[in-house]
């Protein structure tokens, strides 16, 4: 195959990941939804280790980061008091 370096690492990164025994973490977002995130053994690992450094279980690090703006985005300016 003839792909452009960019194409031929994602292809390479997607076919990596769905090899490895993927993890399927249940929670619940902001507005009541349930929800399940698939995460590769290393993404859990992470998740697991924020969760276990800010006190949290690794469902709740979720619900927490749902509140967080989408990148590039900042939030509303506040209003003085």
């Amino acid at each position: 195959m003839n792909l452009a370096p960019d194409d031929d690492t994602f292809l390479r990164t997607l076919i990596k990941g769905s090899r490895q025994r993927t993890v399927h973490l249940k929670w619940t977002d902001r507005d009541g939804t349930a929800r399940v995130t698939t995460l590769l053994p290393a993404e859990a690992s992470r998740v697991n280790t924020l969760a276990r450094a800010l006190g949290l279980a690794p469902e709740a690090l979720l619900r927490e980061a749902a509140h967080l703006p989408a990148a590039g985005k900042t939030p509303p300016p506040t209003q003085p008091e």
